[in-house]
């Protein structure tokens, strides 16, 4: 299967940090957190979804969450130390990743982005993540996601 240009940037963003990405090509798609942990055949909880959200209608941060949590925005805004949180529109999650929605990795960004990592994703070791597309994915140890992301951690499920 041949993997998409858009995954072969997360594959050089990964080598930059000293990652190596082992991408999965999955034609039925893998847009959602159930569709890839189905693909994958593992637990939702440790599917690793990436959540673009615009803080204060004026900056765009990425929330990485468990497949099976809920991101409350009171929780993150107040984490982040802004007033509000809400999901970025397509648009602006495009804008602020270079990625399409359904597909936002963990890295690769055209500028430096604020990225943060809910709690509940502690529950895995090896998480499964976005690779740039809707029908690709990876794995990658739970604390080299966070390390090559530059995320800091935070209570924010629901």
């Amino acid at each position: 299967m041949t993997v998409p240009q858009a995954s072969h940037r997360v594959i050089a963003a990964g080598l930059e940090r000293g990652v190596t990405v082992n991408m999965h090509v999955f034609p039925d798609g893998t847009k959602t957190s159930q569709d890839a942990a189905n693909a994958v055949g593992c637990a939702l909880s440790a599917i690793a979804k990436s959540i673009v959200l615009t803080l204060d209608d004026r900056e765009q941060i990425v929330v990485f969450a468990s497949g099976d949590t809920r991101i409350d925005m009171v929780r993150i805004a107040a984490a982040a130390g802004a007033r509000q949180a809400r999901r970025a529109t397509l648009e602006e999650a495009r804008a602020a990743t270079g990625f399409a929605a359904g597909g936002t990795p963990p890295f690769g960004y055209p500028t430096p982005l604020r990225v943060f990592a809910d709690v509940a994703l502690r529950r895995h070791e090896d998480v499964w993540s976005a690779g740039g597309t809707p029908t690709t994915v990876f794995p990658i140890p739970l604390a080299e996601l966070v390390r090559a992301a530059g995320a800091e951690w935070v209570d924010c499920g629901e």
